[in-house]
């Protein structure tokens, strides 16, 4: 068996935010962003100046940095509204991870803008959002050079990884498994995925669909290489120990490497110019 890969949360930490240039002559509105994937996007295109607070609980570590020089906007789930209230700025972003109660509350301070990436193509959906979000600051042309970087840096990964065999992820929580179709890891990088047996179900739980598997059902599938998001670990809670899920999937003849991916990186953030550069990265590093 190949030795245990494990991705710890804390390795991404070097990427600081000392390359992008602070564009401090650029007029545009004041925001303070729910969304990490939109504020890394803002950070890449040196708007950093323009970011009034941060949501602190949860922050993942590549932007660690900034969340140290900047208020506690509070949280993914619960924004700050008061804080909000306080520093009126020009511009709030979230998704609907913030629910409609908190848009409605956050609009009666500031205009709300909803970056929940669109479906279907994921490299068209980040595209159209970087490019939005620089057209409040007239930088239109710098995202469509950023983007191109991006793209280009994405194409001379996927060209290192024919050998990467198979590949599957998952959601841990709490002890549980679901399978996860990750653009990323499947639109993006075109890794092929592992079999997955006729036994798995969805669950549909109001308007989202999960396909809980268990070890027993990881193992019949038997990918190169299992990537885990785990979530438990992003918000708090018990994190996964993936020597017993390799060990349980070994026992029952499986070959599998298990990688367990930046847990803030990949379940708070995503989607934009930083975040999708360093999941690549990582994926990357993980299967080949």
């Amino acid at each position: 068996m190949n030795s245990l890969k494990l991705t710890l949360a804390g390795a991404l930490a070097g990427l600081t935010l000392a390359g992008c240039a602070t564009t401090t002559s650029v007029t545009g509105p004041t925001v303070v962003s729910y969304d990490h994937g939109a504020l890394d996007t803002l950070l890449e295109l040196g708007l950093e100046d323009k970011v009034l607070a941060i949501p602190q609980q949860g922050l993942p570590d590549y932007l660690a940095d900034l969340g140290a020089k900047l208020p506690d906007a509070g949280s993914l789930k619960e924004p700050d509204q008061k804080l909000l209230a306080d520093l009126q700025p020009g511009l709030v972003l979230m998704t609907g991870r913030q629910g409609a109660d908190a848009q409605i509350s956050a609009a009666k301070v500031a205009p709300v803008r909803d970056v929940t990436l669109a479906t279907g193509d994921f490299r068209d959906a980040v595209s159209a959002n970087v490019i939005s979000l620089a057209s409040y600051y007239g930088l239109e042309e710098t995202a469509g050079l950023k983007l191109g970087e991006l793209w280009q840096h994405v194409g001379e990964q996927k060209a290192e990884l024919a050998d990467a065999g198979t590949v599957t992820v998952v959601t841990h929580n709490d002890g549980n498994f679901s399978l996860r179709q990750e653009a990323v890891v499947y639109q993006m990088l075109e890794l092929t995925p592992a079999t997955v047996p006729a036994s798995v179900q969805p669950v549909v739980r109001g308007e989202r669909t999960f396909y809980p598997v268990k070890a027993e059902t990881l193992a019949e599938m038997a990918p190169d290489t299992l990537l885990v998001v785990d979530r438990s670990a992003a918000v708090g809670a018990e994190p996964l120990k993936p020597e017993i899920l390799e060990a349980a999937m070994a026992d029952a003849g499986a070959d599998t490497d298990v990688v367990v991916l930046n847990p803030g990186l990949w379940y708070l953030s995503g989607g934009g110019l930083q975040s999708v550069r360093l999941q690549v990265d990582e994926v990357v590093n993980a299967v080949r």
